[in-house]
């Protein structure tokens, strides 16, 4: 069997002499790992960094063996994370979580563009592209059976003045319905009710609890795993753009 398509580069881990086992992340062939020979070379050392866009073509004897792996770079997408902490974090994080939380070889049109935009904007830097990252991970649940409803209040039903979400079945609640149970609730950042730009870090971390939580819960806890260290690496890297004060705050909710 044999199949080629663009893909986005996961994970690459070391295997054997100079080979590694890489994840790449396709639209119809969705997650997919293989066995690239020399993968773990110097010589492809910048070609399987998790984020880069590659033409891959996989062979295997059968659709259910591991099979071999070989790429081209399409754009080297890795490179454009290097020299700022927050954005690398960024990178690692989207690839990291997609490695852990898809299932394998299942079509995802929707993750891959997602993922695929992302990647794509990575040049304007992580203080532009926190909102859609968070957007890509409420994406990730969605995929996953695990949707969000943020149109309205999941108490009054009114669409205005969203201001939490229930952890508890992933619905929006307004101001009013939410004043009683502040303390029990997730706080909503504006963003995610709509699709303009966020630079403030403390909506981003917003962000980020409503997600994690979910992601903690639903994905990975059904599995009695960890959501990825590099994720808790994104946000600890955010939090640390906020003054003291409240960077305890953000840690107590």
């Amino acid at each position: 069997m044999e199949w080629q398509a663009p893909a986005i580069v996961l994970e690459a881990r070391p295997h054997g002499e100079g080979g590694a086992i890489v994840q790449v992340l396709t639209e119809e062939h969705g997650r997919h790992a293989g066995l690239a020979h020399g993968g773990g070379s110097r010589a492809q050392a910048g070609l399987w960094q998790p984020g880069n866009l590659v033409e891959v073509r996989w062979t295997g004897r059968a659709a259910e063996h591991l099979g071999a792996m070989r790429g081209e770079m399409v754009h080297p997408t890795a490179a454009l994370a290097l020299d700022e902490k927050l954005t690398l974090a960024l990178l690692n994080a989207a690839c990291a979580l997609s490695a852990d939380a898809l299932p394998e070889r299942e079509a995802q049109p929707r993750v891959f563009a997602g993922l695929l935009t992302l990647m794509a904007n990575l040049g304007r830097g992580a203080p532009a592209l926190l909102p859609d990252y968070v957007r890509y991970e409420a994406l990730l649940l969605e995929s996953l059976g695990f949707s969000l409803d943020l149109s309205a209040c999941a108490v009054t039903g009114r669409r205005d003045d969203l201001t939490h979400v229930s952890p508890r079945s992933g619905r929006a609640v307004c101001r009013e319905a939410a004043e009683p149970y502040r303390d029990r609730l997730l706080p909503l950042p504006l963003f995610l009710q709509g699709g303009q730009d966020e630079r403030d870090p403390a909506e981003w971390l917003k962000g980020l609890s409503v997600t994690g939580h979910f992601l903690a819960r639903d994905v990975f806890g059904g599995r009695h795993r960890p959501v990825p260290a590099a994720r808790q690496r994104l946000v600890d890297r955010v939090s640390a753009l906020l003054p003291p004060s409240e960077r305890t705050a953000h840690a107590a909710s």
